[in-house]
């Protein structure tokens, strides 16, 4: 729970010991402390005093000067966390905190309007299964809580609004539940009264309930065994729940890449109670809040990288798929080559051989061959080349025709 000093009593903190044993026992680095003593005007011993408190010197703590215009009278040290934390939690964590070093849990907080309807609402509300009485929906906060309960809830939520507005949040309800934003990011919440489980006394209507299903039970069985084997027995509970008066304040569910989710939920207890922790409760929103806009950063990252990934998949496939078509037409060039050059001593042998015996059918097909092979030649020539690449829409500008990325890849 939040300690709350006034100006005097921590200045007089300050000057009782070196502000590293001060900033431990505040789960606080010395740079925040130091933060808070500049906010509150509050001036720290010179170098060297505590080397020579220690040595004997007989020092004089001088008075706390006068605060500055404008200046806190309080000075509220939100609860720390001694557990190691990830660095991001930890720095919003200590951010928090100084902020809320000047603001205190305002006794005599100024009444919301959103806070108003959701008290209003639930003055009208019809009790629930425990005896509780629920506002949900549009424009008020989601709490559910005894009617005993509900001047106690408004007095609560003003506070937590007024420490919020210290970290830069406020509580906004337009077209949706209540929620908290700080301008980026919203954050959803609830406040609930827990159940006290009670030992159940039987009523005399239920016990008179039970006698008479056992007497027709005992009539049945005497004329017919069969029917007395009912399963309609009156039930009478073993325990009686009732509204505990103790509240308690969710926030939704926040994760830490590589950590632990932060505290997201605050309850009564037997000494701290949620009307004296609104500047710890704050500072765990300060918290959450960070951890949603580093995630949102993270996950931003992530489709950066992936893009990127998917994006050098893209080219590396649009490229082995152009030099794939550039191959596919070079080896047909090839395999023509290769032909017309078999085509060629095919010609030279035939044309050696008929000039010894010339035949009419042999000379038709000589005849032929030679204008095919004139014809297949012209094919390779530069200017059929290009109509033939221009066609294929080749060694250009579109040698990725008919390349389809793998959206899924």
């Amino acid at each position: 729970m939040a300690k709350i000093l006034t100006r005097l009593e921590f200045y007089d903190l300050v000057w009782s010991k070196p502000m590293t044993h001060l900033a431990k026992e505040f789960a606080l680095s010395d740079a925040a402390l130091h933060k808070i003593c500049k906010k509150h005007d509050i001036p720290k011993p010179p170098m060297g005093w505590w080397t020579k408190k220690a040595l004997g010197h007989e020092l004089v703590t001088p008075p706390c000067p006068p605060a500055k215009p404008g200046t806190p009278e309080r000075v509220t040290i939100a609860a720390g966390v001694l557990a190691r934390e990830p660095a991001l939690v930890a720095e919003a964590r200590e951010r928090a905190r100084i902020a809320a070093s000047a603001d205190g849990d305002a006794e005599e907080a100024i009444p919301h309007p959103v806070v108003e309807r959701t008290l209003a609402k639930l003055r009208k509300g019809k009790p629930l299964g425990l005896g509780t009485v629920g506002a949900h929906g549009a424009g008020v906060v989601k709490a559910e809580v005894a009617p005993a309960s509900i001047d106690r809830l408004g007095l609560i939520l003003n506070r937590l609004v007024a420490a919020a507005a210290a970290q830069g949040f406020e509580l906004v309800a337009k077209e949706a539940a209540a929620h908290f934003s700080n301008g980026a990011d919203t954050l959803d919440f609830s406040i609930s009264e827990g159940a006290d489980r009670v030992k159940h006394v039987a009523t005399e209507e239920e016990l008179a309930k039970r006698a008479a299903w056992q007497a027709k039970q005992d009539r049945h069985f005497k004329t017919d065994p069969w029917r007395a084997m009912s399963f309609d027995r009156p039930v009478i509970p073993e325990w009686d729940y009732r509204p505990s008066a103790r509240l308690s304040i969710e926030f939704e569910r926040v994760y830490v890449w590589g950590g632990d989710s932060p505290r997201r939920s605050f309850r009564d207890a037997k000494v701290q109670r949620l009307e004296k922790m609104a500047s710890d409760i704050a500072v765990g929103m300060a918290v959450l809040f960070a951890a949603k806009a580093a995630e949102r950063e993270r996950r931003a990252a992530e489709q950066v990288r992936a893009d990127e990934a998917r994006r050098r998949r893209e080219l590396e496939a649009r490229a082995r798929h152009i030099e794939e078509r550039r191959g596919a037409a070079v080896g047909a060039i090839l395999s023509e080559l290769h032909d017309l050059e078999r085509l060629r001593v095919q010609l030279a042998l035939l044309e050696r051989q008929i000039e010894e015996a010339p035949t009419q059918r042999v000379s038709a097909f000589l005849a032929w061959s030679r204008e095919h092979l004139a014809a297949r030649e012209a094919r390779l020539l530069p200017s059929s080349l290009e109509a033939r690449f221009e066609a294929e829409q080749l060694f250009g500008d579109a040698d990725d025709y008919g390349f389809r990325p793998n959206w899924y890849g």
